[in-house]
Order: C-alpha cells, then sequence, then structure tokens
C-alpha cells in the first residue's frame, strides 16, 4: 500500500490547544511484531471514540490476547494483570488477572455510514450473542474473510479500523500471519486441560496464544501481551515558540504540516524518518497567528 495516511491534526490559535480528530493511527504492539492500525473516525465515530478514549484512560495496559481462532480471529481487549513478568501459574486462584474496565455498552454502528465488511487485516468491536448493542471493550483482528460470517449475525459487527502495516515476521506474513499457523501444543493452549471445565475462568481461555512451543501450563510471563497506544499530536509554548511532538512511526516518513487558512492550504514544516518514540519539532515562525498542525504518514 502506497499514499498518505492521516491521522492526527492538533489546532492551536494564540497559544491555546484545541484538539481535533482526523483518522487515527493505533499502534499495537505485540511481542511477535506491531500493528499499526487506522481507525475510521470519521465513519464509526461512536466505536473510533469510545476506543481511543479506553486508551488514553490507560485500560489497556498490561492486557494481552485472550483468544486466537486460526483462520478467523484474534481477540483482545478482555482482560488485563499487573503481574506481566511473573512466574506464578496462569490459572486459580486468579489473584492477578482482572477484566478491563470500560464505559458502558456502545450503539452497534455496523448500519451507520459506509458498508465495512468483516474482511483479513480490520479490527471489530466483539459482543454477546444475540444483543447487537453490547460491545464494550473487547475488540478482535479478523485473520481471514469472516464477511459472510460476521457481516450478517447480530447485527453485524462493527469494523471501525484495518491494519495498514505489520512488522511481525515475515516469513510467517506478521502478526496476522503468525496467529493462522500456531496450533495446540505450538503457541495455543487450552487451560480446560489443566483446571476443568468448571471453572469460569478456565473456560475463557480455551485458545489461549501463549509465547511458547509444547502443552503444558501457561505463566504469567507467557501471555501473548499487546500495548496500544495513538499517534497523538501535542502543541506546547516554550519561550514563545511552539513545538510539536508526536509518537512517530518507525521507517516511515512522518510529515508535519500546518495551515493558517481554512479551507486549509497544508504547508510543510518538517519532513522526518520516523523512530517509533517520540519526536518533536520547533515551529519557529509561529506567533500568535492561527494554526492548524497535523502530522501524515507515508505508507
Amino acid at each position: 500500500m502506497s499514499g498518505f495516511r492521516n491521522f492526527w491534526l492538533t489546532a492551536v490559535f494564540a497559544g491555546a490547544l484545541q484538539l481535533a480528530q482526523a483518522g487515527t493511527l493505533a499502534q499495537f504492539r505485540t511481542i511477535a511484531g506491531d500493528l499499526e492500525v487506522e481507525l475510521y473516525d470519521q465513519e464509526k465515530p461512536g466505536t473510533t471514540a469510545n476506543f481511543k478514549r479506553l486508551v488514553q484512560s490507560g485500560a489497556y495496559q498490561s492486557t494481552f490476547f485472550h483468544r486466537v481462532a486460526p483462520g478467523f480471529v484474534a481477540q483482545g481487549g478482555g482482560f488485563y494483570n499487573d503481574f506481566a513478568g511473573g512466574t506464578n501459574w496462569f490459572g486459580p486462584p486468579w489473584q492477578f488477572v482482572a477484566p478491563v474496565p470500560h464505559f458502558g455498552q456502545i450503539t452497534n454502528e455496523f448500519n451507520l455510514g459506509p458498508f465495512l465488511s468483516n474482511t483479513n487485516g480490520t479490527i471489530a468491536m466483539a459482543k454477546v450473542g444475540d444483543n447487537p448493542n453490547s460491545a464494550t471493550c473487547e475488540w478482535f483482528f479478523n485473520l481471514g474473510n469472516n464477511a459472510t460470517n460476521l457481516d450478517n449475525q447480530n447485527g453485524g459487527f462493527t469494523v471501525f479500523g484495518r491494519v495498514v502495516r505489520d512488522t511481525g515476521p515475515t516469513n510467517t506474513g506478521g502478526v496476522v500471519g503468525y496467529f493462522n499457523l500456531i496450533r495446540y501444543g505450538n503457541a495455543l493452549v487450552n487451560l480446560q486441560w489443566w483446571y476443568g471445565t468448571n471453572d469460569p475462568l478456565a473456560s475463557l481461555f480455551k485458545t489461549l496464544p501463549v509465547n511458547y512451543v509444547g502443552s503444558i501450563p501457561p505463566r504469567y510471563v507467557d501471555l501473548f501481551y499487546v500495548d496500544i497506544s495513538l499517534l497523538t499530536v501535542r502543541i506546547t509554548l516554550t519561550n514563545n515558540q511552539r513545538e510539536v511532538s508526536w509518537n512517530s512511526v518507525n521507517g516511515k516518513t512522518n510529515l508535519v504540516e500546518f495551515t493558517t487558512v481554512t479551507p486549509p492550504a497544508w504547508q510543510t514544516l518538517v519532513a522526518t524518518n520516523g523512530n517509533g518514540h517520540r519526536l518533536a519539532v520547533p515551529d519557529p515562525s509561529a506567533t500568535n497567528d492561527f494554526r492548524f498542525y497535523r502530522v501524515r504518514v507515508i505508507y
């Protein structure tokens, strides 16, 4: 894929800050590589707003993929723990694991705006069966073309983004391809093997991805953790000079642009190669004029 992708807009007037959203980029960092996801802010506004609010609140800290069905979905956003490096068994009495806190159920937007299908590489919200408006915080990546199934049940599953870059191992087809290759005994386990069918949490982890090969019980350190962040832009004022900072995209050209008029006529402030860390550039020409900023990434 090539071309410009627009992510976050930041507007500044006389030193005051105002944020506006425009095609947010979310970065999912995993132990197998990163997934960079373009969110459909304009197309599915309620769903993306809820997801970004969860990310910004810290709700997704120390979360992990808790369900992978190869060829179907890789699901996360449901559980977290504060013992990521622990060597205790991931099992009863479950003192370190808890549900991800959320802001309540959201309205299903599958039929709102443009039709977005559950095809390979898209991300959608998970929900309770027979309740179209029950999505809260759990999401899943489609690992194949699930349009026939997921577009036509339970009101349709709302797709709110798509993978624009997958930095996972090339020999497996990236992170998405890796999830399609794992099998029981090879980076996939069923906790019911050890903790029985009556344990309520073990029944939720019947297709649990892990970071080892073999059929042994997982420890907390063995889970498939995922860290989620947003490409957020911030403006600060130091010694009467504005500074633009943002979470850069590694290995891609990051363009910082500005405009002083609306409709916008964008001008380049700087073009730089991202390194995956937060970068900052000054705008020495900016004084007290009305000025919008945005960061664009070339994929």
